[in-house]
């Protein structure tokens, strides 16, 4: 007999006031790993800090390939449309990030610096310029797509549109999606996209488009490099080009933007923090990380066990779900020191923001930090110390930790 779950942290609608922190200290006290229930089967929740990362370093029992890395089963026709480098398993999954790996290194987005410092300048001039207001919408949505959309030689004028399709993907981790199934001439079925949204479908084609014009005229772009890439004769094929440049769009600016918006939040709710970092700058990369273990942008991720095993001593037959929620194991009270303060002096820090350890571990964890730590530095710069106008409007989603908008000014 499955330990049952006592609690469900599912529902979307549990997530419309943020993460449930209360319901995952209960399933943290419980001996072993619960077995939650979800549609017509359900999952192992895991939800310690030393559990997951157990699950992570062991991807051969642990696959993201054989049915993903969703809470829910796919279709054999639609895990192959769908599949990403998020839901491969080595050797394919070894030889996706080797081919596009070299991009992400530290000195390879430390020359993007100039331009992230740029953006955000821009994008702090136009909040006080407003007087302030919505800080999604005004910092943090504009500073990574801004970004990622220069790395890939994107036109920056169609930034807006690619945050609205981003938006899009979003809602489809919802139970609330907006779009009729043939928006942005979408003709595939929704079970073969990323995210069931037609957005999908919108962003696959720019992608393409873009992708045919790089072909014709090479530039010194990510996307470029993506075409080009090459290793011992191996390319992307014509999928795997356009799940990873959907990938690069979608977390490279959906994370980073929830990061910014909660770890300016923390800041904003918790004014010692942010008179201490004033008066000691030198902590400014301690910041970032705990920035990024508050924020913990993707609430988690699924594995499926490829043969019997245990974990936390509780039976996971083969073919089984498993869960790691990182919205747990970032707040686990054996790992961290007071796990519900917002420390930004925090030394010992291994949050697991970035997908833990392993082979799955985040392509973009470089990128995200510098982009913080650049909008924290420019922050800083200009002594803006902002607090909160209004309430957040969370994203009522089990997988994103969201906010849709909140509403800030400047105190000094």
């Amino acid at each position: 007999m499955k330990p049952q779950s006592p609690v469900d942290i599912v529902s979307p609608a549990g997530y419309e006031n943020g993460i449930p922190h209360g319901l995952f200290a209960e399933l943290r006290r419980h001996e072993g790993l619960v077995w939650h229930p979800y549609e017509d089967n359900g999952f192992w929740a895991v939800t310690r800090h030393h559990d997951v990362r157990t699950v992570s370093r062991a991807p051969e029992i642990f696959s993201s390939g054989v049915g993903h890395t969703n809470l829910w089963d796919l279709e054999a026709d639609a895990l192959q449309a769908r599949r990403s480098i998020i839901d491969s398993d080595p050797p394919d999954h070894t030889r996706l990030r080797r081919l596009v790996s070299r991009s992400f290194t530290p000195r390879a987005v430390r020359r993007w610096e100039e331009t992230t410092r740029q953006i955000a300048q821009q994008a702090l001039d136009n909040f006080d310029r407003e007087g302030g207001g919505d800080w999604v919408d005004l910092v943090a949505a504009p500073l990574p797509i801004q970004v990622i959309l220069t790395m890939l030689g994107v036109p920056l004028a169609d930034s807006s549109y690619l945050v609205e399709l981003s938006n899009y993907l979003v809602e489809g981790t919802t139970d609330q999606p907006s779009l009729a199934p043939d928006a942005f001439g979408n003709t595939t079925p929704l079970r073969l996209l990323p995210f069931a949204s037609p957005a999908s479908h919108a962003l696959f084609e720019y992608g393409e488009q873009l992708a045919a014009e790089r072909r014709a005229n090479p530039g010194e772009d990510l996307v470029t490099q993506l075409v080009q890439a090459e290793d011992d004769g191996d390319r992307l094929t014509h999928d795997e080009y356009r799940n990873m440049f959907h990938v690069l769009v979608f977390a490279g600016n959906e994370t980073t933007r929830t990061a910014i918006t909660h770890g300016v939040m923390a800041l904003a709710d918790h004014p010692d923090q942010w008179d201490r970092l004033v008066h000691d700058p030198s902590l400014i990369d301690n910041a970032v990380e705990e920035v990024i273990r508050w924020a913990t942008p993707v609430l988690h991720m699924r594995r499926t066990a490829t043969e019997d095993t245990e974990v936390a001593g509780t039976t996971i037959k083969a073919g089984e779900k498993v869960v790691m929620w990182y919205a747990s194991s970032n707040r686990d009270e054996a790992v961290f020191d007071h796990p519900h303060t917002f420390d930004i002096g925090r030394a010992d820090n291994p949050h697991q923001s970035f997908g833990g350890t392993g082979p799955h571990f985040c392509l973009g964890a470089y990128l995200a930090r510098m982009e913080v730590r650049i909008l924290l530095e420019e922050m800083l710069a200009r002594q803006l110390k902002v607090r909160r106008t209004s309430p957040p409007i969370h994203l009522p989603s089990n997988f994103v930790h969201g906010v849709l908008s909140v509403e800030m000014e400047r105190v000094s």
